[in-house]
């Protein structure tokens, strides 16, 4: 094990959306790459919008794609005690004073220099008072320095500098006693001995601010990686209007996780021009140096693709351990899944070929699941005519005499009464088709049947000709 420790580190106040989890896949890939820690820390001292429910929301969508953490979840309401003692620790060292202006001064000001064209940051009217025990409500704030730079060297985008003459004097305990994310943060950092912080690159005008925070309170700064951002098809920032954010979401879709892990991978980092990659492959070669610093454009057709080239290359028994939530939420229980030779892993070669993702499978297996099915009306005035039936008739006469169900049996009486009847091979088996599975499009033909067993074949193109039978009565009447 290296020294390495990363963290993720979400605020629960809603659902965890595809930019976090493509945070927490890097920081993840880095620790495994070096060997190093995964911490998981919930960020929830917004007690306002943070809730129990997204915090389980940020966990099944971790364990969904496979993210697993060394340690936590650490809760930072867990840990309020130690913000305080800390924040007090500074404040008793000169590092912070107490500040009694209250919401409304601090707009009024705020608006004039907005007026005047001046810095909104706080103008420092408590800096100085050097308050020991207000009595009224107040909040400590943070003696950030006003002379320099703070300078520091991304992973990712390369040496950043700011002036410190701009950087405010951050609030880092409330007036009610909870601590700023910019101070929790560098708290649980540290004392998490955190040694990479790898985070969007929203993040980075917070940057400037922490750093003066680890060194007053006498800890070592970890190095910064900052994430580009993730824009839709437009370059405009991701949301609801490009395609879904939550990354449930995309479970709920059908697409698979390590679909989804390796198409995030490729927002923002490449190795050359290899588009797909085996979890092992992707912790081997993953490092920040081929982590691009412009922003990356979400496509959802290339995730689709994506997606179908995993189904399509997964184990059989695995796709089809997958389909089995979506099957159950259409309501096929297991005899619907018995109903097929070979049960559900039987479905998964022939269906995938025509899927992008589960949901398509799941659509696609529903003539095979189904007890009855009802034929697509166009279908059935296209290709069950009164012409057809002879040749249908025959087929299932034909295979009902003969024991055997095997592929070059149905080979055989398929193509003798193709010879027989002076068809080519589409006027049968497009009846047969729409006879068997109720539409033109499906796996070959004699991949249905197979799907179907010998006694739902016969029943289905018996029914069919019926069908034939009472259309061509009603139009003769």
């Amino acid at each position: 094990m290296s020294n390495v420790r990363v963290r993720f580190a979400p605020s629960p106040t809603g659902f965890l959306h595809i930019g976090g989890v493509r945070t927490a896949l890097f920081n993840w890939l880095y620790a495994r790459h070096e060997g190093g820690t995964f911490v998981l820390r919930i960020e929830d001292t917004d007690r306002d919008r943070s809730t129990d429910e997204a915090i389980q929301i940020i966990l099944e969508a971790l364990k969904w794609t496979g993210l697993d953490w060394d340690e936590g979840p650490y809760r930072q309401t867990e840990r309020l005690e130690l913000y305080r003692e800390q924040a007090m620790g500074l404040f008793e060292r000169g590092f912070a004073y107490w500040c009694v202006c209250t919401p409304d001064e601090l707009e009024v000001r705020r608006k004039e220099a907005q007026a005047k064209g001046e810095s909104l940051k706080y103008d420092g009217t408590c800096r100085e008072k050097g308050l020991r025990a207000p009595t009224e409500p107040a909040a400590l704030r943070f003696r950030s320095p006003q002379e320099g730079q703070t300078v520091f060297d991304d992973l990712i985008k390369g040496q950043i500098v700011f002036e410190n003459q701009i950087l405010d004097d951050l609030i880092i305990l409330r007036s009610n006693g909870y601590p700023t994310y910019n101070f929790s943060v560098v708290i649980d950092d540290a004392l998490m001995n955190i040694t990479h912080v790898v985070r969007g690159d929203d993040h980075v005008n917070n940057t400037p601010r922490q750093i003066p925070l680890f060194e007053a309170l006498g800890y070592a700064v970890p190095k910064f990686a900052h994430l580009p951002m993730i824009l839709g098809s437009d370059k405009t920032r991701l949301s609801k209007r490009h395609s879904a954010t939550s990354v449930l979401a995309y479970q709920e879709m059908g697409y698979l996780p390590e679909a989804l892990v390796n198409y995030l991978v490729r927002l923002g980092w490449s190795h050359g021009d290899q588009e797909i990659f085996s979890l092992n492959d992707m912790i081997r070669l993953f490092s920040f140096e081929h982590v691009q610093s412009s922003a990356a454009v979400f496509n959802p057709e290339k995730l689709r693709w994506l997606n179908a080239q995993y189904l399509r290359t997964s184990e059989s028994q695995y796709v089809a351990k997958q389909m089995l939530p979506y099957l159950e939420k259409e309501g096929y229980d297991e005899k619907a899944c018995a109903r097929i030779p070979g049960g559900v892993e039987a479905l998964v070669p022939p269906l995938r070929e025509r899927s992008e993702t589960l949901l398509d499978m799941v659509a696609g297996a529903a003539p095979y699941l189904s007890e009855t099915i009802t034929i697509e009306e166009n279908a059935a005035k296209k290709f069950l005519t009164p012409a057809i039936v002879p040749s249908l008739t025959k087929f299932a006469d034909r295979l009902e005499a003969d024991p055997s169900f095997a592929k070059d049996v149905l080979e055989h009486i398929f193509h003798v009464i193709l010879e027989e009847d002076g068809l080519k091979m589409g006027k049968l088996a497009q009846p047969l088709r729409v006879a068997l599975t109720g539409g033109t499009v499906s796996p070959g033909i004699y991949e249905v049947m197979a799907l179907l067993g010998k006694d739902r074949t016969l029943h289905r193109i018996r029914e069919g000709i019926k069908q034939i039978d009472v259309t061509s009565s009603s139009l003769a009447g």
